[in-house]
């Protein structure tokens, strides 16, 4: 049995209580990093063996399922938030399904969800892009192909690209592209900046040290917004 188990993406006291429950029952726990794994379980006193499972290794992947067919319950967890989603674990997981392993996915802590909560922007459709290509070019490509589907775009960025991918944002889709920035989302440091791209290009380039995960939402200018409401028929 598998159980995909999401953990905090900051605040350790947003894991569930489910999850702490199939984090002390399991007979292993595959991790990301161990590392940063065992950090959340010695906050819960939780003591389990670990497991480092490595997307890009086939060998690795294999002991995992191996370890699963030996009638063990694993539980998988990412270094934060739900594994699979931008980060690794969706390999073995097909693997896993493929060896007909029974797969249980656990709901919890997502920085996507989090932050279109609180963006204050749908409540319905959205496009997620994950963190995007380092080449330039292919990342515009997918930010003008996703734009064009007229709902708001999600996609994670690091501290040390976040101005670089707001500058492509602009370039791509003009200066006054309106977005929302969550920074550090549930942790003591937690910021939103709204604004446009320009300005938010302003605000973080003045900025002595940029730190922190990003979630970026670009958003539709208010015209196109109002007008998808009037044509809406159940308003």
């Amino acid at each position: 049995m598998l159980y995909i188990v999401p953990t905090p993406i900051g605040n350790l006291q947003d894991i569930t209580l489910r999850a702490l429950d199939v984090l002390k029952n399991a007979d292993v726990i595959l991790c990301e990093d161990t590392r940063r794994t065992q950090i959340l379980l010695s906050h819960f006193a939780i003591s389990k063996p670990t497991m480092r499972y490595n997307e890009n290794d086939e060998r690795s992947i294999s002991r995992c399922v191996e370890v699963l067919q030996s009638g063990k319950t694993a539980a998988l967890v990412s270094d934060c938030g739900t594994p699979c989603i931008s980060d690794p674990g969706w390999k073995l997981v097909k693997e896993a399904l493929n060896a007909n392993i029974k797969v249980s996915s656990l709901p919890g802590p997502s920085a996507v969800a989090c932050a279109l909560a609180g963006a204050g922007i749908t409540g319905g459709a959205f496009t997620f892009l994950g963190f995007l290509p380092r080449k330039p070019g292919k990342a515009a490509k997918l930010i003008a192909n996703a734009y064009g589907l007229n709902v708001p775009v999600v996609l994670y960025e690091s501290p040390y690209r976040v101005i670089k991918m707001l500058e492509l944002i602009a370039k791509t889709l003009g200066e006054q592209t309106p977005m929302i920035v969550a920074r550090e989302l549930s942790k003591v440091y937690e910021e939103w900046t709204r604004g446009t791209v320009r300005e938010l290009i302003e605000n973080f380039s003045k900025r002595p040290k940029v730190q922190g995960e990003f979630v970026l939402i670009i958003d539709r200018p208010a015209a196109e917004e109002k007008e998808e409401t009037d044509e809406n028929p159940y308003f």
